[in-house]
């Protein structure tokens, strides 16, 4: 059944899978409009958004215009909204002045609602309010406990929330049937805090929603359609590990180490192959993307030798140059960067003792440049076969661009920085050779970017910021249109003395190794922490889990085809393929691995056994060969035997049992 628009006496009913959603009277309005005042406060990638809106008459009356769309207005005329269904796409429309547009959807009691883009701490959004904003995610993002607040201490809302994301996404998904996406990128809100409804609210005049309806799977193939295909992992990134190190020319001797006693490696990421600068956060990187000879003296002449034996070298990249590095002032020369509201000249991001300009991606010769000049001649042809495109969040709304606003381009930000590097990987002919991956998002960011990581969690178990949320991130980023993930393996995020334990690195090889990409990284401090190579015991862990995940690869392959054929991600919701089981809804912290794999990784501290929903048929215990029944289950888990269940009817059955030989 298509999305219908239909009048009733008073109003309006918007009608998708059999029921409506949006039930518009004169006495019980559910569309509002209102003139808004915003106050936007950034400081290094965190914000806090504020609105002092002046809200509109209310929408009382209902007539039709000459081309059949509903016209709301309220009595005195001085507020109106055009509501216009075309196919399955539903435009709101307010008369100016009034640039905040507000609709409240009907639930059921029983409906469930996921989306919102990538979620760390909630799959589901019951309950919960969610602004829609690129940002930082934060560190702890738990506010009231020491780490979170001891990083918000400053004034900078560093510690963040539950809902402060690099990946917001203007998508929602029903248990009921149906599912819309906005095609706005301003800033929204998704509010699901009162029973019975979702309160949409978008920062602009005119809201565009695309609405779809069928079963879960069905919704995330059509939302995938929506976005565009999905691209293929390379297969030498499923072959093994991607070891990352930062220790200059001192990296390469660890890998061969690491090869040495066994692992299987697949790359080699250096992020630092750029120069590195010290601060009071920990290492970071020199921000001028080009090789550093001091750090990595005859790099060219590393790769090669690297590639011929299979592993091929990965770097580091994102879209602002600092101030002290060669390729700022060629870049100011040519009128390259984002400029300040007083002056033309650039506009200066604090990212932390030293300062960057923001490339501006609105200017058409500035993208290319970037691509061409930047990722095309000094990373792609220098030999690097990946990279971690990091950013993407930060355009401040108080600069100016060669073109657009910057209250509407900061959500779109991700996406331009992506169509950057896939423009210069399509100009080289390696589109899927190249493994680049990103954290930040938006609507759009699908189409081109193959591979996503969870961004920045403190090395931890916590509940807002450790290992488990890069489950949830999986899960929620796979529902719009993302097909693959993946995590710093061991967290990156070391403060206030916060370090990593030998557990939780076993514990993060494991969920590693059953992810699409198994990548580790040092951490923003790596000396105070340790690392894959620092004991015997997280030696052996590495090469094991390793190979388990170079095991997997044709299981991964398998998976890759099957997200470019029928769209699916590889890390999927359980009610993805149990719809009709609503126990299924709410688990965020195990995932099918494809249709014939269930993970459930172990993310609490200390924990030898946890619960496991086996839903649909039986499933057998990859380590112990034994058969579960459908249901709850404890099962157990010590380090090293994760739970984790297949098909026995699946026909990667014995290669999946042939893991734990």
């Amino acid at each position: 059944m298509a999305a219908q628009l239909e009048p009733v006496e008073g109003g309006m009913d918007l009608l998708i899978a059999g029921r409506a959603i949006l039930r518009h009277r004169d006495d019980s309005p559910a569309i509002f409009v209102a003139c808004g005042d915003p106050a936007v406060t950034m400081v290094r990638g965190n914000f806090r958004l504020a609105d002092r809106p002046v809200a509109g008459e209310q929408l009382t009356s209902m007539n039709r215009d000459d081309r059949g769309a509903a016209v709301l207005s309220s009595p005195d005329g001085s507020a109106e909204v055009t509501a216009r269904l075309e196919g399955a796409r539903l435009t709101l429309a307010a008369r100016a002045p009034h640039d905040r547009i507000t609709l409240d959807l009907a639930l059921a009691p029983e409906d469930v609602l996921w989306g919102g883009g990538e979620q760390m701490s909630h799959l589901v959004l019951n309950g919960r309010n969610f602004p829609l904003w690129t940002s930082e995610p934060g560190v702890g993002r738990e506010p009231g406990t020491a780490l979170t607040d001891q990083a918000s201490a400053d004034g900078s809302f560093a510690g963040g929330d539950y809902w402060t994301t690099n990946y917001p996404e203007p998508t929602v998904l029903c248990s009921g049937g149906w599912a819309l996406s906005l095609a706005n990128a301003e800033y929204a809100e998704f509010d699901a805090r009162e029973p019975g409804r979702l309160r949409i609210t978008v920062w602009s005049g005119e809201v565009v929603i695309d609405l779809f309806e069928g079963t879960p799977a069905d919704l995330v193939r059509q939302l995938g359609a929506r976005f565009g295909p999905r691209h293929a992992l390379p297969d030498w990134a499923t072959g093994g590990a991607v070891v990352g190190l930062k220790q200059g020319e001192a990296s390469f001797d660890r890998l061969e180490a690491l090869i040495d006693a066994g692992a299987a490696v697949s790359g080699l990421w250096c992020e630092d192959w750029v120069g590195i600068r010290e601060t009071s956060f920990g290492r970071r990187l020199f921000w001028d993307w080009q090789w550093n000879p001091a750090r990595y003296p005859d790099l060219p002449v590393r790769i090669a030798s690297l590639k011929a034996r299979g592993i091929r070298f990965l770097g580091y990249v994102n879209p602002y140059l600092a101030v002290d590095g060669p390729l700022y002032p060629e870049a100011a020369a040519q009128g390259f960067f984002a400029r300040r509201l007083d002056s033309d000249e650039p506009y200066l991001v604090d990212f932390g003792e030293f300062d960057a300009g923001v490339v501006d991606f609105t200017n058409p010769a500035a993208c290319h440049w970037f691509a061409e000049e930047v990722i095309g001649k000094r990373m792609l042809d220098v030999g690097l076969d990946g990279w971690m495109a990091d950013f993407g969040e930060y355009l401040p709304t108080d600069l100016r661009l060669f073109d657009g606003d910057p209250m509407q381009e900061h959500n779109r930000w991700p996406v331009r920085w992506a169509e950057v590097n896939a423009r210069a990987v399509t100009s080289r002919g390696k589109t899927g050779e190249i493994l680049w991956f990103m954290r930040a998002g938006h609507t759009g960011v699908q189409a081109h970017c193959p591979l996503l990581w969870a961004g920045d969690q403190s090395v931890d178990f916590s509940r807002h910021d450790g290992i488990g949320t890069v489950i949830t991130a999986a899960l929620s980023s796979g529902l719009v249109g993302n097909a693959f993930s993946h995590s710093d393996v061991g967290g990156y995020t070391s403060l206030f003395g916060n370090v990593r334990t030998e557990e939780l690195i076993l514990r993060w090889y494991e969920l590693g190794a059953f992810s699409p990409v198994m990548r580790t990284h040092e951490g923003n401090r790596p000396d105070d922490n340790l690392q894959i190579d620092s004991t015997p015991a997280l030696i052996q862990g590495f090469v094991r889990w390793s190979r388990v995940h170079a095991a997997l690869a044709p299981y991964v392959r398998h998976l890759v085809a099957e997200a470019q054929a029928i769209g699916l991600p590889a890390q999927r919701a359980l009610f993805l393929h149990y719809p009709d089981d609503a126990e299924t809804f709410t688990i965020q912290d195990q995932y099918l691995y494809g249709s014939d794999v269930m993970v459930a990784p172990v993310i609490e501290a200390g924990a030898g056994m946890r619960k496991v929903y086996l839903p649909g048929e039986a499933w057998r215990h990859l380590w112990s060969g034994q058969d579960y029944a459908p249901g709850w289950h404890d099962v157990a888990a010590p380090i090293g035997e994760p739970p984790v269940f297949y098909r026995p009817d699946s026909a990667f059955a014995d290669l999946l049992a042939s893991l734990a030989a």
